[in-house]
């Protein structure tokens, strides 16, 4: 809702300072004078405040949580004896079970139109980290919707072709795609 009222385009990024609509009443702004956040009718830009002492709900914590409870069926990387790799980690969990967010972040895409993946969703975190939730049975949020860390944003499936209901849970550097286990508990 937030990057509809202020037609943010894709990676939806917010910085400090920027005025910002917000998508309810009448006009709001954000009074940076505090640690928190508070809301209130348009008056005189406030004084800026040190970087730290902004609240900021897309940060990322320091590591992501595991999206879904389950059994590890494939790893991340090279198949033994295969040219195919695996980008992520597939998990297999109950057909219905919750999909929560890894950590705090933006929808960068929530559809199907990825060939192999089914229902999937694209998560953008802060510094340049994007998690995706691949072969759900139905998608939760929408494109442009906040999400915090372990907020259930899909129910576990077997979209793509796949027999299985499972999870494929990846975590990508920017287009680079990093090993999921190496920023989760």
């Amino acid at each position: 809702a937030l990057a509809r009222a202020n037609n943010f385009k894709s990676p939806y990024t917010i910085y400090v300072g920027q005025s910002l609509k917000l998508p309810f009443g009448p006009k709001k702004y954000i009074n940076k004078n505090s640690s928190n956040f508070i809301l209130g009718t348009e008056s005189p830009r406030p004084k800026p405040t040190p970087k730290s002492k902004l609240l900021n709900p897309i940060l990322r914590s320091s590591s992501f949580i595991w999206p879904v409870e389950g059994r590890l069926l494939s790893s991340f990387g090279i198949k033994d004896g295969s040219a195919l790799h695996n980008d992520g980690l597939n998990i297999a969990a109950p057909m219905g079970a919750a999909v929560r967010a890894a950590d705090n972040g933006v929808v960068a895409y929530a559809g199907n139109q990825i060939r192999g993946f089914g229902n999937m969703l694209l998560i953008k975190h802060s510094d340049g980290f994007i998690t995706a939730y691949a072969h759900t049975e139905k998608l939760l949020v929408s494109r442009g919707d906040m999400v915090s860390r372990g907020q259930v944003i899909a129910r576990v499936g077997k979209s793509g072709g796949i027999g299985v209901p499972q999870l494929h849970f990846e975590v990508r550097k920017g287009s680079l795609a990093v090993d999921p286990l190496k920023f989760l508990p």
